[in-house]
């Protein structure tokens, strides 16, 4: 099936909504406030964002269904689905950090076909249709390749329950930080999985993560000759994300959880 056109309106929307971002990046409107915790926070920016991209897909695709990240669920009887994120990094926007993205997966009949992400300040627009590859700016990108941990470089993130539940990922650092190069937060998933993807990064993994954070770059990550396993059935979303050798060596370091 030919996805063009909606691949298109994807790559033009998320640029709109990248505009979005720069307008309060760094600015005195952000009007930050916190959701579930103060590790959890909404600006001013991600609400102009997501309003802008659902305004866009109500009116070009009216039947069909979206999944956003401060708006919920809004379903239709459709077999096409758009899971955004307006604004992915919310706290590094929030303290004029330049590591934020805007995420757009689009499924068909339950199987993510779409995916684009948009990182506004460094103008990094990734995206991939499957069966198609992956792209940066329009240049074909691929996993690094790398085959041992000690030359690899990996990113990690925590959960916002991280103050009060200590399932929080510390177990799973401390095995990993000593038998790699080096070890990154950067505080966007749809960010780390798209540098996966593209070489910058050799792996990556995170837990309790949501459908909006990882439904386009784990497409980009797949059509870049990545590997990822959902490592845990009771936190969410948590997966591993990387070149398919480091994966293998990474998978059994992590704690499964109560499977």
């Amino acid at each position: 099936m030919n996805y063009s056109s909606l691949l298109l309106d994807a790559m033009s929307w998320a640029r709109e909504a990248g505009a979005v971002h720069m307008r309060y990046f760094r600015g005195s409107e952000l009007d930050i406030k916190s959701k579930l915790n103060d590790s959890d926070v909404v600006t001013a920016a991600d609400k102009a964002a997501e309003k802008l991209l659902i305004d866009h897909i109500r009116s070009a695709y009216p039947g069909h269904s979206i999944l956003s990240e401060e708006s919920g669920e809004e379903l239709h009887e459709s077999d096409y689905r758009w899971v955004i994120d307006p604004l992915d990094g919310t706290t590094n926007f929030s303290q004029g950090l330049p590591l934020f993205s805007v995420s757009i997966g689009i499924e068909h009949n339950g199987e993510t076909v779409v995916g684009v992400v948009f990182a506004p300040y460094m103008n990094e627009l990734f995206h991939a249709v499957r069966g198609e590859g992956a792209w940066l700016n329009g240049e074909r990108v691929r996993v690094s390749g790398k085959l041992s941990l000690d030359q690899s470089v990996v990113a990690t993130g925590f959960p916002v329950d991280k103050d009060s539940n200590p399932d929080n990922n510390l177990d799973n650092v401390a095995r990993i930080m000593p038998r790699v190069r080096g070890l990154r937060r950067l505080g966007s998933a749809a960010i780390d999985l798209c540098y996966v993807a593209a070489g910058f990064l050799d792996g990556y993994w995170e837990l309790n993560l949501h459908e909006w954070d990882a439904s386009a770059g784990l497409l980009i990550l797949e059509e870049a000759g990545g590997s990822y396993t959902h490592f845990r059935a009771d936190r969410n979303i948590s997966v591993l994300a990387a070149t398919p050798a480091i994966h293998d060596i990474l998978l059994p370091m992590l704690s499964t959880g109560k499977l």
